[in-house]
């Protein structure tokens, strides 16, 4: 199955539902199922901003499964609908004037117990050998 390694806080907002789109500089043509993985590297400015939630960021670990089900191109009009949506999630989306990139549409996420293995850039392969560990009941 396909994984996408994300920094805390992030990887955590989106398990839990507080952000639906992931952005990456670069898109992907991939649709369907995705393993969301924490990585070890930390957003320190935006777990500062997300610590009234009281969640937990575990680093190192697969922490749910989502479905990629669209990539969009990150405009001005696409960033201030996002922030009109959820200006604490998605505050600073383009916050350079040279900034270009994508928004990977997620869906159906749900999270699964965690579990420890190493991240890689880009979208990177889980071995099905491994898809029995993965429960997300």
């Amino acid at each position: 199955m396909k994984v996408i390694t994300i920094k805390q806080p992030w990887a955590t907002l989106i398990a839990k539902g507080y952000k639906e789109y992931e952005f990456r500089t670069w898109k992907t043509k991939y649709r369907g199922d995705i393993l969301i993985h924490a990585g070890k590297k930390i957003d320190k400015k935006a777990m500062e901003r997300f610590k009234y939630l009281n969640l937990e960021y575990p680093i190192g670990k697969i922490i749910a499964q989502a479905t990629i089900t669209d990539c969009v191109y990150v405009d001005e009009e696409f960033a201030q609908k996002m922030y009109k949506k959820d200006p604490i999630v998605y505050k600073g989306l383009i916050s350079k004037d040279d900034w270009d990139g994508y928004g990977f549409k997620l869906e159906n996420v749900k999270e699964v117990s965690p579990i420890e293995v190493n991240g890689k850039l880009s979208l990177w392969d889980y071995g099905y050998e491994n898809s029995s560990k993965i429960d997300g009941d």
